[in-house]
């Protein structure tokens, strides 16, 4: 009978070892868990990056802390997303003030200009640039518009299904009467029944602005040349121009936001029409390439998936 109660009592008291150690040892990972779990949330609130650590038993903390790996990726992610958005917001605003301040400076010129002219058909003449100014602030503005769209992802295109001809009319339309002012001739070779997937409003704004730009450098009695070629993967829009060409050191940089070459300073334009068109060529999954020589003109070439 003893030995029954010594065993009991050796049970109990082995039983209540085994409780105060699992006790002990539950606290002792709570604690270690509140711990790491702190230390990791000081470091994402600082900003830091959380680096990967393999852990050899796959127990909770393991997985929290893989949770917490993703939410710091996503966040440094996100953070860089930002930072980049900001860069480029900068140097948009950097870009419109300075792109604004010439013809602001030139109106303000005028207006001072006419307060002390009193004869009549020189006034005119200054309203006259004046004006010239005004349209030029208003043509600037309008495609800042379009290309602030286009960055913020706010112009969706929608592809579909459209007749190639009927893309290049638009284009064509919108740039004849600059065409026919300089006698320029427009030569044009496709396959009227031949359709394309594409978005055919933002399409025809890219072909314009290449078309654009091939009227303003092309001297008077020219011509422009637009061929369409199905190729394997692509479809080329090809537009060649008679007009001053482009030197080769200067062919990587006539896409960039706002490029103008130093000689055309006096010539209409900004400098955001082939910009604008290779973005929007590149949101339909194509590309745009250019091939020229000083004073025997350029060809532009559009590809856009078949």
């Amino acid at each position: 009978m003893e030995i029954v109660c010594i065993s009991i009592i050796l049970l109990m008291a082995v039983t209540i070892f085994y409780l105060l150690w699992k006790n002990y040892c539950l606290k002792r990972d709570i604690y270690d868990f509140t711990k790491k779990l702190e230390v990791s949330f000081k470091e994402l609130l600082n900003d830091k990056k959380l680096s990967k650590v393999v852990y050899e038993q796959d127990d909770l903390w393991g997985m929290v802390y893989d949770r917490l790996c993703r939410i710091s990726n996503m966040y440094t992610h996100k953070n860089q997303e930002l930072y980049e958005e900001k860069e480029i917001l900068k140097e948009l605003v950097s870009d419109i003030s300075h792109q604004i301040k010439t013809p602001l400076a030139n109106i303000k010129l005028y207006q001072e200009m006419l307060f002390d002219e009193t004869d009549r058909e020189q006034s005119t003449e200054y309203l006259i640039k004046m004006g010239k100014q005004v349209d030029k602030l208003e043509f600037l503005l309008q495609n800042m518009v379009k290309m602030s769209r286009l960055e913020t992802g706010t112009i969706k295109i929608k592809k579909t299904e459209n007749l190639i001809a009927e893309t290049l009319a638009l284009a064509i339309g919108a740039v004849i009467l600059k065409a026919d002012m300089k006698n320029i001739q427009i030569h044009v070779a496709y396959d009227e029944a031949y359709r394309l997937e594409h978005d055919k409003k933002w399409t025809a704004e890219a072909i314009f602005n290449v078309l654009d730009n091939a009227v303003k450098y092309t001297n008077e009695n020219g011509n422009i040349y637009i061929s369409v070629s199905r190729e394997t993967i692509f479809t080329k829009i090809s537009i060649t121009d008679t007009g001053k060409g482009i030197s080769l050191e200067r062919q990587g940089t006539i896409f960039n936001r706002f490029y103008r070459e130093p000689e055309v300073h006096d010539t209409e334009g900004i400098g955001i029409g082939l910009y604008l068109a290779r973005e929007i060529i590149s949101m339909q999954n194509g590309y745009m390439k250019v091939e020229s020589e000083v004073g025997k003109g350029s060809t532009f070439y559009i590809y856009l998936p078949n």
